[in-house]
């Protein structure tokens, strides 16, 4: 079996090796000629807990346990592990099996004044599934609620356990013929209710981008109550209760099961890769692609910087890399499609490897109009490019590509790649991200297209949301939520009882 990373991304047997970390940042100069150690758990300071945990509740302590549930999986995340900068992991960590044990954790934590952060695969990249507050704190894994419960072969829906992990849930729908068909590329690593709780967006361009369109029905735990929406294929009956939870980011409530709406398992699959010269000819050609609803299950354009990266043209130009009907080139195999494949269930490894060298490898997401696409990707490469020679004091790799595709807009995703100093990473790339951030704000681009808002994102997310609606969710929070221990931070302010930021 294999063992999850407690600092990093994926299972240990998959990071890089010392030496590897040293090959992937050989492009890199100024960095450490080896790789810093990963801190062996039992040589970590950890603070005492301050909870006191009854035997007849599903908590542990364990300082193993405490530290794998301490951060997300963003390079700021890895970083600070490998720093040994422990000091905010959880008091203690709960394990429910049941939605009743859920409800038990959270009446126990509202009477004893302690925040609650719910946690799936713990692959926020976000600041997510942390705490910044100041009091005690609980990480509730939901990992053993995993059970597909009950599947309707005619609707062609299955009611399905918040806590089950990607590869559990298809392995479970499998026998009956059916998928899901929502692979992010956290799959492995992430469950349903977190994709619910963040509106993740899957691996599939087009079309059925986010979880938002599979939802046929959630159940949610909430402070005060239960709730849950009705099975419906479409409703008008007022606003949507499934749409107040989609993107709650467990700041609501905990959502413990949700009929999804499923597809038969594909029979044919086929993949092909174009080439173009220039990101203005290959952005016209996305866009007559999404506006002629032809709906490619992948519809990936690499940048020529992201193409190079990812070896689909080491020689130079854009890529678009195409799923759904067309032929692979002779030879039964697309050479760009794969490398570019290869390259993308690889890289979150490589980026640990390279913070392991002190680099500053890290992502950010957004979507607008295609009025506007052209001028922002060569806004934010300009700009981003001039805040990391800023920051740095070197130049460093800002490459896009396009994740997912609409008929009004695509969804740019930018990757930067720069040497850093040690000790100095986290704030180096905060500055980064801060200059990203506001040129997004200022181009009327969205601070985060898949990546949810968490703590790092709630700045921009601050200055997206109309205001009438801040106002809305804060009463929403307060009336779910009277004691404000919920994921106290997310979206909005903490409220009442819990600990500001």
């Amino acid at each position: 079996m294999t063992e999850r990373s407690w600092w990093g991304w994926g299972t240990t047997d998959r990071a890089l090796s010392d030496d590897e970390c040293v090959a992937a940042a050989a492009g890199l100069p100024g960095l450490a000629d080896r790789p810093r150690p990963v801190p062996a758990v039992a040589d970590l300071e950890l603070p005492a807990p301050r909870v006191d945990v009854r035997t007849s509740l599903p908590l542990s302590t364990d300082p193993a346990v405490r530290v794998s549930h301490a951060y997300g999986k963003a390079y700021r995340d890895v970083v600070r592990a490998l720093a040994g900068d422990l000091r905010a992991a959880p008091d203690a960590v709960g394990y429910p099996r049941t939605e009743a044990e859920v409800v038990e954790l959270l009446d126990w934590a509202s009477s004893a004044g302690v925040a609650v952060v719910p946690y799936g695969g713990g692959s926020s990249v976000v600041g997510g599934v942390e705490y910044r507050g100041e009091g005690p704190w609980v990480s509730i894994d939901l990992t053993r609620l995993d059970r597909v419960q009950e599947v309707d072969p005619i609707s062609r829906a299955a009611r399905i356990q918040g806590g089950a992990l990607g590869p559990v849930v298809e392995e479970q729908l499998r026998p009956h013929g059916l998928t899901l068909r929502h692979f992010p590329q956290s799959f492995e690593f992430s469950t349903l209710g977190g994709w619910l709780a963040t509106r993740a967006g899957g691996h599939y361009a087009t079309l059925h981008t986010h979880i938002d369109d599979l939802v046929e029905s959630m159940r949610v735990v909430t402070p005060v109550g239960v709730s849950e929406s009705w099975r419906l294929p479409g409703s008008g009956a007022g606003p949507s209760p499934d749409r107040m939870f989609l993107g709650s980011e467990g700041t609501l409530g905990v959502i413990t099961e949700a009929w999804m709406r499923l597809q038969d398992r594909p029979r044919f699959k086929a993949s092909a890769s174009a080439r173009f010269p220039d990101m203005t000819t290959a952005l016209a050609a996305v866009r007559a692609i999404s506006q002629a609803a032809l709906y490619p299950a992948n519809c990936r354009l690499l940048d020529p910087g992201e193409a190079a990266l990812s070896g689909a043209a080491p020689d130079g130009g854009c890529v678009l890399v195409l799923g759904g009907t067309p032929r692979p080139s002779a030879g039964g195999r697309d050479e760009a499609a794969d490398a570019w494949r290869s390259a993308f269930l690889r890289m979150p490894y490589v980026r640990d490897g390279l913070a392991r060298m002190s680099a500053i490898v890290e992502t950010f997401e957004t979507a607008c109009t295609w009025d506007r696409a052209e001028e922002l990707y060569a806004t934010v490469r300009a700009e981003v490019s001039a805040a990391v020679e800023e920051v740095t004091g070197a130049s460093g790799l800002v490459n896009c590509r396009l994740t997912h595709v609409y008929p009004d807009g695509p969804a740019p995703y930018f990757t930067v790649v720069a040497a850093g100093r040690p000790g100095s990473e986290v704030a180096m790339w905060d500055d980064v991200k801060t200059a990203a951030s506001e040129v997004l704000g200022r181009l009327g681009a969205t601070i985060t297209h898949h990546h949810a808002v968490g703590r790092d994102h709630r700045p921009g997310y601050d200055r997206q949301r109309p205001e009438p609606f801040a106002v809305a969710l804060r009463a929403a929070k307060a009336a779910l939520d009277p004691t404000g221990m919920l994921n106290p931070g997310v979206l909005i302010d903490p409220t009442r009882g819990a600990e500001r930021d």
